[in-house]
Formats: C-alpha cells, sequence, structure tokens
C-alpha cells in the first residue's frame, strides 16, 4: 500500500472512530440508547460517505414525518464533527427543530466550533460550515441550474420518501386564473385572442365528466387551443422572445416544449374556474442528471422492500451507491395486524355496509382504550358515507379530518390528510385501514401515467402502483408501530391477491389474527 494510500485509509477509520465514539457517548450521557438501536452503524456510514465521497440511501424503518426523528443524531454527528462542508436538505419546520434543539446540545458535547447557517444558498466565503436549506431551494437549483449551490459539496437529505413528490412539485408549472388578465395586460393588441382561447377552454374543460379528483387531462384538442394562441401571439420561446410573455406563462410554455410532459387542469365547478398545469410524467430523467454532481446521502423510512432498492432508485434515476435499510426492532415496534377474511372485495356493492359492520366491531371491542382511533378511507364519497353513519352512533367523538383530537377521539380521514398531519397528531391506539392505498385509476392523473408506462411497455404495477402503496401503508403505520398499537385492514386483497405477501411483509414485524381480540387492547389500556 502507497503512503498516500495509506494516510486516506486511516482518515476514513479515524472519522469512523470518533464519530463512533463521539455519539455512543453522548447517547449515555443522554439516555437515549434504546430509544433506537441503530444510531451508530447509521453515522459510521454517514462518516464515511463523507469522507470518501460515495453516495448512500439510508432507510431508517422509522417515520421520518415528525420533527423529532429519532435517526437525526446519527447523521447530524458527523456532519458537524467532519472539518469540510456539508449541505443538508430537509424541511424548514425539521431545521428549525435541529437549530433549537439537536444541534446546539451536540455542538456543546462536541466541543466544536463549526459554523451553522440556513439559507436558500450557499454563503459566501471560504465556509466549511453545515448549511441547512430547505428541499425546494436545493432542488431548485439542481434542476434549474442557478449556480447557488457550490457543486460537489457533500449533501445530507433527509425525508427522501418525499423526494419524488418534491421533485414532481419542482418541475410542475401552473397557469391560474388571474393569469389570463395578466397575459391580457402584457399584449392587448391580442386581447380577443387571449379571451377566446380561455373561453374555448373552459368550454372543452367543464365539459370533462366530474369525479372526485376535480382534475381532467388536458387532451390533444384542448392542446391545440393554446397552440394556435401562441401562434396569434407570434411567439416562440426558443428564439429568445419569450419576454413578451409574463412570467407564468413564460414557464408554462418552456416546460411544455419539454418532453414526456403531461398536462391538467384542476376544476372549481362551484366558481365557475380552473387552473392550468404541466409537468412531468416521470423525475426519473431530469433527476439523474443531479446525482453526479455532489455526493449524497438519502435518508427515508420506508423507501422499497428491496434493501437494495431497486424500484425506488429506479424512479429517481439513482445510479449505483452503498444501500442501508434497518429492520423495526421486533420486540419494541411489532404491531397487531387484524385481517378479516371473506370480506366482499372493495370494488363491490356489498364492501360498504360490510365495512361499516367490521368497524362498528372493531369500536365496540376496544372500548375504554386512551388514544385515539384513526379510520383512513382513500375514497371520497366513501369517506363521507362512513363518517356520516358513525357520527351518528358516537356523536362528537367522530371527527372528519381535523387536527385537534381528544384521547377518545375517533379520525376519519383521507392518506393525504393523514400523511401531513400524523407528525403532530396523538399517536392512535388503532389504525383502521378500509382499503390498500393502491393509486386509483379513475383519477385522472393516475391512469395518464399508467398509460405513459404502457407505452413504453413496462410494468406499470410493479414499477408504480405497488411501490406507492407500500410506501404509503408503511408510512401511515409508522405512529401505530411506535406505541405498539393495533392495525386493522379490511381489503380482502391482502388475502387472495398475488401482492399480498408483499404487503404482509412491508407491514412486519407484526402479530396477525384474523378475529378481533379485545386483550390486544386491555394489555395497552
Amino acid at each position: 500500500m502507497s503512503i498516500s494510500g495509506g494516510v486516506q485509509t486511516l482518515r476514513v477509520l479515524v472519522i469512523e472512530v470518533e464519530v463512533h465514539s463521539s455519539l455512543r457517548a453522548f447517547l449515555r450521557e443522554q439516555g437515549l440508547v434504546p430509544s433506537w438501536p441503530h444510531h451508530l452503524t447509521m453515522a459510521r456510514l454517514v462518516a464515511r460517505a463523507l469522507r470518501l465521497g460515495r453516495s448512500a440511501l439510508i432507510q431508517t424503518g422509522v417515520s421520518t414525518d415528525g420533527i423529532q426523528g429519532r435517526y437525526r443524531l446519527s447523521y447530524l454527528t458527523p456532519a458537524l464533527i467532519w472539518r469540510g462542508p456539508v449541505i443538508l436538505v430537509t424541511p424548514e419546520a425539521v431545521q428549525q427543530r435541529l437549530l433549537e434543539v439537536e444541534i446546539p446540545q451536540l455542538r456543546q458535547w462536541l466541543q466544536t466550533d463549526k459554523s451553522v447557517q440556513m439559507g436558500d444558498r450557499w454563503p459566501g466565503g471560504d465556509f466549511q460550515g453545515l448549511l441547512l436549506t430547505s428541499p425546494k431551494s436545493w432542488l431548485a437549483d439542481a434542476l434549474e441550474g442557478h449556480g447557488y449551490f457550490n457543486g460537489g459539496i457533500p449533501t445530507l437529505i433527509d425525508g427522501a420518501d418525499d423526494l419524488e413528490g418534491w421533485a414532481r412539485h419542482q418541475l410542475t408549472v401552473c397557469i391560474q386564473p388571474g393569469d389570463w388578465q395578466e397575459l391580457m395586460l402584457k399584449r392587448p393588441d391580442q386581447a380577443d385572442a387571449i379571451r377566446d382561447a380561455r373561453v374555448q377552454l373552459f368550454k372543452a374543460i367543464f365539459q370533462h365528466p366530474s369525479n372526485p379528483y376535480e382534475c381532467c387531462v388536458i387532451e390533444e384538442s384542448e392542446q391545440d387551443i393554446l397552440w394556435r394562441l401562441y401562434e396569434a401571439l407570434h411567439l416562440d420561446v426558443r428564439e429568445g422572445n419569450g419576454s413578451q410573455l409574463p412570467e407564468s406563462w413564460r414557464n408554462f410554455w418552456q416546460r411544455w416544449q419539454t418532453d414526456a410532459q403531461l398536462m391538467w387542469a384542476s376544476i372549481a365547478r362551484s366558481q365557475g374556474q380552473f387552473s392550468l398545469y404541466c409537468g412531468p410524467v416521470e423525475v426519473e430523467t431530469p433527476l439523474s442528471k443531479v446525482w453526479s454532481q455532489q455526493p449524497v446521502v438519502l435518508i427515508g423510512g420506508a423507501l422499497d422492500l428491496d434493501p437494495e432498492a431497486s424500484v425506488y432508485r429506479q424512479q429517481l434515476g439513482l445510479g449505483e451507491l452503498t444501500c442501508l435499510k434497518f429492520s423495526p426492532d421486533r420486540q419494541s415496534e411489532l404491531i397487531q395486524l387484524y385481517v378479516p377474511d371473506k370480506l366482499p372485495m372493495p370494488n363491490t356493492p356489498q364492501f360498504q355496509d360490510a365495512l361499516i359492520q367490521q368497524v362498528r366491531t372493531l369500536l365496540n371491542v376496544c372500548t375504554g382504550i386512551k388514544r385515539p382511533i384513526v379510520l383512513l378511507i382513500g375514497d371520497m364519497p366513501l369517506k363521507a358515507q362512513v363518517a356520516t353513519v358513525l357520527a351518528a352512533e358516537f356523536g362528537k367523538r367522530v371527527q372528519v379530518e381535523k387536527t385537534r383530537l381528544d384521547d377518545t377521539g375517533i379520525l376519519v380521514t383521507g392518506w393525504e390528510f393523514w400523511r401531513q398531519h400524523q407528525g403532530v397528531l396523538p399517536s392512535p391506539q388503532l389504525l383502521i385501514v378500509a382499503t390498500l392505498p393502491i393509486p386509483s385509476l379513475e383519477d385522472p392523473l393516475v391512469a395518464a401515467r399508467v398509460a405513459y408506462y404502457k407505452e413504453l411497455r413496462k410494468d406499470w404495477f410493479r414499477l408504480y402502483l405497488l411501490p406507492a402503496a407500500l410506501r404509503e401503508l408503511q408510512r401511515a403505520i409508522a405512529p401505530v408501530r411506535e406505541c405498539l398499537g393495533v392495525v386493522a385492514i379490511l381489503d380482502n386483497r391482502v388475502n387472495y391477491r398475488s401482492y399480498g405477501q408483499q404487503v404482509l411483509t412491508a407491514l412486519s414485524p407484526l402479530a396477525r389474527i384474523n378475529y378481533p381480540d379485545a386483550s390486544w387492547f386491555t394489555e395497552m389500556g
């Protein structure tokens, strides 16, 4: 081995040893060792990734939604000990928690004066500290090339469960109702053409059948209306005369010119208004160009059943990188899982009555518990119907998508609301899942993405619908797992579909039963 190679190896070992010993001592001092058993392993991997400039992907196996993420000390310790600069990408609520609690505690313990800042771009000068930034700021720069962040700086991304959604949102542009008036003010000479195009689009969009998702895909004939408008404006952004457009229209036009884009409208029928959106069908292509710009450590809760995260990496355009997956602890994070058999399938007329009867049975079994009950229903009409029935029987205990919940409350909610608020709501004693969160083909945007996969002859269920469902399900039950609660899945597809075993694997560790057991609740009450 050469002298330079030996020195490099020693440096790697030194940073790993220092991180390991410092974090272990801090955890013992704070009494945090039992809270998460994988701190030291994860910290060593992050330290190695920082030192060697090798990208890594870590599945923590615990929720990344709450601001008090149990695993975060594992990446903060190497980020503060390492002498070089680091970027940490995480939502602003998490940033505030880190700046007010974890980082001050660690800096005092480690006796480091490493600078820590928040910002939407790299600080001036020879900054060698830790910069906290939002996913929006970092992705805007990485995807649009503004140059706000110095290239090559190791970057930690906390909350990789949301990365695809963050990127999709960043790459989606919108024309809102007020933007039409702004366009007419910018081009008064074409006011008639602009007004006519808006009226034609209004008529075409409002002729689409109503659906619970209040949106529709803009068809080719409807896109032609916009094309004719741009021809009337004599514009071609590619030739440099896009400055004649307001920024919202210029961005919309440029996004429209990019390959593999989907255009849709959100419809407010009661207000007689619509908004236009244009965004990528997939984010694999634009994100694949980002990862080579710097080493990254992506940290998520449950990204993929595969320890190598093959489907997740494909969806995000990630190449080869070090992968590490932690499983929930069987003794401290095991859930009780109730999956009845012989229930009607969700798409049958008998399902609603059977669902309500099952919910009644479960609510009667778990009387006297001291934590809330959450009922997850993705189908919006069904959610409203079940909530009405339960409210008639259980009164004010029943709340529909409210964040103020009593200890004995019954929350009826959709998946999106639960995902957004589960980090601040009290952990439920019982979580009832009406149907698996498989994206519905009745949603025009889901159907359009499936059509795209079909056109490419890809397995749209294995690569899109099933992974989305499993990630949503694992994320949803995380608060229940942390309090050793009960999960009830009332979707018989778990028993009779080929992917049912993958659903059970995603929920492991678990103790399964097919009948309501009151002892589950009396033991925990």
